[in-house]
C-alpha cells in the first residue's frame, strides 16, 4: 500500500502550509478545516455549481470553496467568493451579478473575522 503524500501541486501545497499557520496564529478552526479538505485526493475535493451558491447563500455574505467554483446557474446575489479555483465561465457569471471574486489567500489577508465566513460544498 502506497502512503498518500498530499498534492503535487506547489502552489496548493504553499496554501495548505499558510492556511494551517494562520489556523495556529488566529486560534481559528476554520482556516484547519480549509486546509484539511484542500489535502484530500483532487477526486474527493468539491466542486461547487454557482447555483448552491446562489440557493443557500444570503446578500453579502463570504463564502469560501474548498475546491473549485463551476458555471452552472445563475447567481442573483452579491456575495463575496473565495475559492482554490474558478472556471472562466465561472468568473464571468460572478463579475456579470456584481459579486466579488478572491483566492484564499486574499480571504486570509482581508482578515475576517472567522464568524463572518460559510464554507459551500
Amino acid at each position: 500500500m502506497v502512503k498518500r503524500t498530499g498534492p503535487a501541486n506547489y502552489q496548493l501545497q504553499q496554501l495548505i502550509r499558510e492556511l494551517k499557520k494562520k489556523s495556529i496564529e488566529d486560534k481559528a478552526g476554520l482556516w484547519k478545516r480549509i486546509a484539511v479538505d484542500l489535502e484530500k485526493p483532487s477526486r474527493q475535493r468539491r466542486v461547487v455549481n454557482i447555483s448552491r451558491v446562489n440557493k443557500f447563500c444570503k446578500d453579502n455574505e463570504i463564502i469560501v470553496v474548498p475546491g473549485k467554483l463551476l458555471a452552472e446557474g445563475e447567481l442573483s446575489k452579491k456575495v463575496n467568493i473565495a475559492a482554490f479555483s474558478f472556471s472562466e465561465s465561472a468568473k464571468d457569471k460572478i463579475e456579470k451579478a456584481s459579486a466579488q471574486i478572491m483566492t484564499i489567500q486574499e480571504l486570509m489577508k482581508k482578515n475576517p473575522k472567522t464568524s463572518e465566513v460559510r464554507i459551500i460544498g
